[in-house]
């Protein structure tokens, strides 16, 4: 194996792509870049049965999306190709062969309901369930008579009785694990499709992959693979297994937890930024030095060091990720805020499809009084709700405000003053309030809570004249003259 960085990241066509199989890719990417080296994707297809259509392109897509680009792929030619499991057959069964030659693997004729009654023969007795290996010393003769019967042989490896399998894991430090433990498994099934163990092994090694950097998840699968490397007498990779990531209770991510959102194609959908996403992934299970959490890619790739991949679980904080994204949204030029954030208020029916034609300044107005406080695109909806509404909802705590003395005074001269505005413009209504301030000698939160409240029916919000003026001069009046009575 030559001394050049190369790294894969191996994606199943089976679904979209989940925030854990992003993370390893992440990973994988920087790693990669931060050493010079390469980042290769592979596609693993050979479950048809579980691949979805457009599974591939999406994963692909949402990568992409990330900021994430690689070195080859099924779009990237390179020389170790094809790319997809299911064109390398051909490939996987000059080693099969070649192991069944060795004596490192054999036929195996069991039947699934064969298979079945050992395993819970083997459960009863309170063991392992684990193959037999029934079928390891098979002579030519009982192998043809068993294919006679029309049965297709699956083959299995041999695997070495009392041998410890040891690697030094990038995360974990040394692991090991003992041979006994594992039964003779399956490479090939009987419909000739390798399996995941062997397919990967081989496919790391003939695309010259240095190491491995995986999901905790896969840590059981490394013995198995290291059993084939060495039976075809190769060099072995690096490996490294990232820990889980786990939810607020601690537990690790399901994709059944609906309390998270966990499909990076969602977080496009509401409106969330893929340089936010980008940072908040790269910090599940790796920490910089010091205490500074937003980089760039660029900046990630340049501090990028494996040796501080955690071996702790990655705790998925949502609120983290809504604050990380906060701050990416405070710092977007107007245009791309608006293409974030004006088709979800197409999408809930308070825009119309046509909005640039008929009230693009005022659309845009809006979502520009709601950048400090945005945290994803979608939020725009809900924040903006006061502006949609002509029967004003007024919370609780600006009904006490309203209830103070001075407050029909206060609203009554600032009824007067914008009556005689001529412009209904921010700096208008901002002298306006001054000018009430003058008249009544009313000034601060005696002011000004009073016209938030009347104006809003809230005690907070964003820049009051703005937002006065995005409401409109004869809602204002209206909601003033309803609480003045």
């Amino acid at each position: 194996m030559s001394n050049e960085i190369r790294v894969r990241y191996a994606p199943s066509p089976t679904g979209h792509l989940h925030i854990g199989n992003a993370r390893t890719a992440l990973f994988n990417y920087l790693f990669a870049r931060s050493k010079g080296g390469k980042f290769i994707i592979r596609i693993e297809d050979t479950d048809k049965k579980r691949n979805i259509e457009g599974g591939e392109e999406s994963q692909l897509h949402y990568l992409k999306w990330l900021g994430i680009d690689w070195d080859e792929s099924i779009d990237q030619e390179g020389e170790y190709g094809p790319y997809r499991q299911s064109e390398r057959n051909h490939i996987y069964e000059t080693y099969y062969k070649e192991l069944l030659e060795k004596g490192h693997a054999y036929k195996c004729y069991c039947t699934e309901e064969e298979l079945e009654a050992e395993r819970e023969a083997q459960s009863a007795k309170g063991d392992t369930p684990a193959y037999s290996g029934k079928c390891r010393h098979l002579t030519a003769e009982e192998r043809a008579a068993l294919e006679a019967e029309g049965r297709k042989p699956s083959i299995r490896f041999l695997v070495p009785k009392g041998k410890v399998l040891k690697f030094n894991d990038m995360v974990k430090g040394e692991v090991s694990f003992e041979s006994d433990g594992f039964g003779d498994y399956v490479i090939v099934k009987k419909d000739g499709t390798p399996t995941y163990n062997f397919a990967v092994a081989v496919d790391d090694h003939l695309m010259k992959i240095s190491h491995v950097l995986r999901g905790d998840d896969h840590i059981s699968n490394t013995p198995k693979q290291q059993m084939i490397y060495e039976a075809l007498g190769w060099e072995i990779p690096k490996f490294g297994h990232m820990t889980l990531i786990v939810n607020e209770s601690r537990k690790k991510l399901s994709k059944r937890d609906e309390t998270i959102i966990q499909f990076i194609e969602q977080y496009e959908e509401l409106g969330y930024l893929p340089e936010a996403l980008f940072n908040f992934i790269a910090l599940l299970g790796w920490s910089p030095a010091g205490e500074e959490e937003i980089f760039s890619k660029e900046e990630f790739i340049d501090i990028f060091d494996e040796n501080r991949l955690s071996k702790s679980p990655a705790l998925f904080d949502k609120q983290k990720l809504e604050w990380m994204n906060n701050q990416y949204m405070k710092k977007l030029d107007q245009d791309r805020l608006v293409s974030i954030s004006a088709p979800h208020l197409v999408k809930a029916g308070k825009i119309s499809e046509n909005w640039q034609q008929e009230n693009e300044e005022w659309v845009r107005s809006l979502i520009a009084l709601f950048q400090e406080k945005m945290s994803f695109g979608a939020e725009i909806v809900e924040l903006s709700e006061l502006f949609f509404t002509e029967e004003m909802t007024v919370d609780e705590e600006a009904k006490e405000i309203l209830a103070e003395e001075q407050v029909p005074e206060v609203l009554s001269a600032f009824l007067q003053v914008i009556e005689t505005l001529a412009e209904f413009k921010a700096e208008e209504i901002k002298a306006a309030m001054k000018a009430v301030q003058k008249s009544t000698g009313h000034k601060g939160k005696k002011l000004f809570m009073p016209i938030r409240s009347a104006t809003t029916g809230q005690t907070h919000g964003p820049d009051l004249p703005q937002a006065i003026e995005l409401l409109g001069k004869e809602k204002v009046k209206s909601r003033l003259m309803s609480i003045i009575g």
